[in-house]
């Protein structure tokens, strides 16, 4: 067990484009080259749902793996306006500069995320030298087509199992002309026009891609370890897991031997419950060892 007194929270303040960015480290005295940084998806803050990202680092930091969150531009307590995850690129590199710096032992730093923080570390995280590890969670790939599908195969199909809905049915307070409506619309979206598919041999990331074509891009050009960790019941998870389903080439990447995959059957989009949290947490330490004793790191 490490002795608490010799980890250390660390307010800090940091610029962005000349905007103010406020953001914590949690520093060990034992020398470490690798730290992870938070990257926090909208709408949220540098705390996490359910104090997530807080116990996060603050577990890592016990393990002598410093860890840096913040608030991105627009959010939690920085300064500016918000700005969507597919802009942050600046904020994310400006954070890195000043981990860094704070922490002059770090060469390198993972990027961990969930849902659309997981995605903006992917848009970011082939495009510095110093990033050598991604952690994705639950990753955002949302597309209207895609969210339809999902939501008919994950939504209506349980629904039909539900003995709420035929409690409603019998009892004769069912809707059916909503409900028919709503269903009517999202078939109509679920078979709406295919996105288009762009071969591996472009070899360029284009920001006007569809969202998991830049994404797939993106993790093609990234070279080093990532860990995935899918929730079970979740329909952000459900539709990545889909959508992989249908791209062979997001299949190809995923098959790769440095890429970790942890389905977790049980859990929801933020992993609400305590146990959930701390299995992710070791999950994420344990692979940031493994990650430490690689030769990429040199």
């Amino acid at each position: 067990m490490h002795d608490k007194k010799n980890i250390q929270e660390i307010p800090v303040i940091f610029e962005c484009q000349g905007q103010q960015l406020i953001g914590i480290i949690h520093q060990t005295d034992v020398t470490a080259t690798v730290g992870v940084l938070v990257i926090v998806g909208g709408p949220q803050y540098r705390a996490g749902s359910h104090r997530q990202f807080v116990l996060l680092a603050r577990h890592l930091a016990a393990q002598n793996i410093p860890a840096m969150r913040f608030d991105v531009r627009g959010m939690g307590d920085s300064e500016g306006h918000p700005r969507s995850f597919q802009q942050i690129d600046d904020d994310i590199r400006a954070a890195i500069d000043y981990f860094l710096e704070s922490c002059p032992a770090l060469n390198h730093v993972v990027l961990w995320g969930l849902c659309d923080g997981a995605s903006a570390a992917l848009f970011y995280g082939y495009r510095d030298r110093r990033v050598k590890g991604l952690v994705l969670l639950n990753p955002w790939v949302f597309t209207e087509q895609g969210a339809a599908k999902t939501y008919l195969k994950h939504y209506y199909l349980q629904r039909l199992f539900s003995k709420d809905l035929w409690r409603k049915v019998f009892s004769f307070k069912f809707d059916y002309t909503n409900s028919a409506a709503s269903l009517l619309n999202m078939l109509k979206q679920a078979v709406g026009h295919k996105a288009p598919q762009t071969s591996a041999t472009s070899a360029r990331v284009d920001e006007n891609m569809v969202l998991h074509i830049r994404m797939r891009e993106c993790l093609r050009q990234f070279s080093h370890p990532v860990l995935l960790i899918l929730s079970g019941r979740d329909l952000t998870a459900d539709e990545f897991k889909e959508m992989v389903k249908g791209d062979p080439e997001w299949q190809s990447l995923l098959s790769e031997s440095r890429v970790t995959r942890r389905d977790f059957a049980e859990t929801d989009h933020t992993f609400s419950s305590a146990a959930w949290r701390e299995q992710v947490v070791c999950w994420t330490r344990e692979w940031i060892n493994t990650l430490n004793c690689k030769s990429h790191l040199s």
